[in-house]
């Protein structure tokens, strides 16, 4: 991508990785403090008791650390089960977690009780796809491995594909045989830097920058500070506010000194282009309810067409829900993220 490069540096003792997009910060990550388990982080866990009226399972992890499975039917209490972190957990609540583990990295997706071989669609080549397949195809997997192909691979060298596909087959058979025993931390989730090498694949190498001052490249340092302000601006002198509260995000969208006609429209779809990066950069996931700036209903459809694809576009998980009956738009975001206040506590 033009203009892109990434920054790896340190936040309040804290490893991070920033993403800046021709001149902007588009992403960012903050290591967790040692209390809180990474996403991804595999864990030997005890079934515990069920929760009434919801259908899940509380699960040991560690000496003080526990987990909440949703589903929770066929397990029994006391019996050992391999889960992985699939998010953050709300002030007070158990960490989620899913018995669906998933060995990711840059090219390759290893899927446990899931066989068979996919190709990310993103990869339309049909060449690069029978190429791909081929690759796969020799790697030889278990019958009880899956493998998903992610779009990073068209770009991927042959062998450093193969390697990848074998690495992280390797990594799931050890995980896998460690399926007895007591609560035990089997794979750590990945820090901010392997994610930035992981997920953000299409900056060169000579784009990377690392050490205490990495931040002070390009503007990101002063483009952090400004994340503590729930205002975001938008063209023409808009703006849009980001608040957090316990039970959701509340965005409220102004429209300046603007007052045509359009302004309403105008700020709502800056803002909808605008959201999920400023969601990302703050952490920010669960419910989001957005108090727009008027505009006619027969704008609507716009408004949403233009959110959806910022959503798609995002690498945080983003459903679009609809409209309340008082006019408010309403998102379910995955809690993928730490709040960056709790992040920088």
């Amino acid at each position: 991508m033009k203009g892109c490069q990434i920054l790896i540096s340190q936040i309040n003792g804290r490893m991070a990785a920033a993403r800046m997009v021709d001149g902007q910060l588009d992403d960012l990550l903050i290591d967790t403090p040692d209390h809180i388990p990474r996403p991804g982080a595999i864990y030997r866990g005890t079934v515990g008791r069920p929760m009434k009226g919801q259908g899940g399972r509380i699960i040991t992890l560690t000496d003080g650390t526990n987990g909440f499975l949703r589903q929770g039917h066929g397990l029994s209490e006391g019996q050992a089960v391999l889960i992985q972190v699939s998010g953050f957990a709300e002030g007070g609540k158990a960490v989620p977690v899913t018995p669906r583990l998933l060995f990711k990295s840059r090219y390759a997706i290893i899927t446990p009780d899931a066989p068979g071989l996919n190709i990310s669609r993103a990869i339309k080549d049909e060449e690069a796809r029978v190429r791909l397949k081929e690759i796969a195809h020799a790697a030889e997997l278990p019958d009880h491995l899956g493998l998903i192909l992610r779009s990073a691979a068209e770009m991927g060298d042959d062998d450093a594909v193969a390697d990848d596909i074998a690495e992280m087959a390797g990594l799931a058979a050890a995980i896998l045989a460690e399926d007895k025993g007591a609560p035990e931390l089997l794979l750590d989730g990945p820090t901010p830097d392997l994610l930035a090498w992981r997920e953000w694949v299409d900056v060169a190498d000579h784009n990377v920058l690392q050490g205490d001052q990495a931040f002070d490249h390009g503007g990101a340092a002063e483009r952090l500070e400004t994340l503590s302000d729930p205002r975001e601006p938008l063209p023409e002198g808009g703006c849009f506010y980001v608040e957090p509260t316990r039970a959701l995000v509340a965005i409220d969208v102004n429209t300046g000194p603007d007052t045509s006609p359009a302004a309403g429209l105008k700020a709502n779809i800056a803002t909808a282009r605008a959201l999920p990066r400023a969601l990302r950069l703050r952490g920010l996931g669960g419910q989001i309810v957005l108090d727009l700036a008027p505009m006619p209903k027969k704008e609507r459809h716009t408004f949403e067409q233009v959110l959806r694809a910022a959503c798609r576009a995002c690498p945080v998980e983003t459903t679009p829900v609809g409209w309340t009956p008082m006019g408010h738009f309403e998102l379910q975001r995955k809690r993928e993220r730490l709040p960056l206040d709790e992040a920088l506590s």
